[in-house]
């Protein structure tokens, strides 16, 4: 899968680690990360798991002191096991209803930003802004979301913490985010396939529409294609129409793509993008391939940008 390098929101934002003298004597000491601590009485795992994305990061982002920071150390923890929290965090996203989840980002991004406005010699701010790109928004990223991305790029498009020139960045990752967000009707358009003719997305007719943003070229597409192939449950949809898998060709190398045709699945609908609306328009935030959108009868979108495992286990259970 190609990879598209965010910029390194520690050199972007304002706050950082060793500035100005802290409000209140540093910690010294390294600590483990402060565990949330799950009231006895909720005893209900959606319960808990609901528990847990709204306070995870309490004690962590607890303004009554700040803790040592370097380079390898946010707060007093260890930077490595803050990223094990933060992948952790972006697993138990995925297991609360979205507009849950959304809320959840918001305030971990207020409980960061009211402590880097506190503490502005503290690294804990532009480092949480780090791992929230790198977990919700990298392309490489098993647990990314961009719908829950998009918030905490929005909010960081107007955070005083970040350097004015910076806020557009922000604001447009927020607005790409934004585009064909899960539960919208994906975006319609057109497109060609090998033998010339034209087909449009609306136009196809299943339960499901698996949509591939791919090139016959990248060997993780070929990897997913090949493992699409070894699942019984998979093809039984696909023989009996219950699933359609579209496979779209987006960059203007036509003849290339030409070329490698005939080494999609037969039971594929494969084409290129004639416009390259895509690519040039954007009507899709495909920032690396393979691409996955899974739609429902109606077009609406049931997984977005998601990773493969995602799909995966969508259709184990289809």
């Amino acid at each position: 899968m190609k990879r598209i390098t965010g910029i390194l929101l520690a050199v972007l934002l304002l706050a950082s680690c060793g500035g100005r003298q802290a409000k209140s004597p540093v910690q010294p000491a390294r600590r483990a990360f402060p565990e949330v601590e799950i009231p006895s009485m909720i005893t209900e795992a959606e319960d808990r798991v609901d528990y847990m994305v709204n306070h995870q990061w309490d004690r962590f982002t607890d303004t009554s002191a700040v803790y040592y920071c370097d380079s390898l150390t946010v707060n007093g923890v260890a930077l490595q096991e803050l990223e094990g929290q933060m992948g952790l965090y972006a697993t138990l996203l995925q297991n609360v209803p979205m507009q849950a989840a959304r809320g959840a980002v918001a305030r971990l991004f207020a409980r960061a930003e009211t402590f880097g406005r506190r503490y502005p010699e503290s690294n804990l701010f532009p480092q949480m802004a780090e791992l929230a790109n790198k977990y919700l928004y990298d392309p490489n990223s098993p647990v990314r979301c961009e719908d829950l991305y998009g918030v905490y790029a929005a909010l960081l498009a107007e955070s005083e913490l970040v350097k004015d020139a910076y806020r557009p960045k922000y604001r447009y990752d927020a607005q790409m985010c934004a585009r064909n967000p899960v539960g919208s009707v994906a975006t319609d358009f057109p497109f060609t396939d090998a033998q010339g003719k034209v087909h449009t997305l609306h136009g196809i007719q299943a339960d499901y529409t698996l949509l591939i943003f791919g090139n016959p070229g990248c060997n993780a597409c070929r990897e997913l294609m090949e493992l699409m192939e070894q699942m019984p449950r998979v093809s039984r949809a696909i023989a009996d129409g219950r699933l359609k898998v579209v496979d779209i060709f987006i960059d203007p190398e036509i003849e290339d793509w030409m070329a490698q045709a005939d080494s999609f699945p037969k039971s594929w609908i494969c084409g290129y993008d004639h416009r390259l609306a895509v690519t040039n328009d954007r009507i899709y935030n495909v920032r690396g391939i393979p691409s996955l959108y899974l739609l429902d009868r109606d077009k609406k979108i049931l997984l977005k940008d998601a990773p493969q495992e995602n799909v995966i286990t969508f259709f184990e259970t289809l």
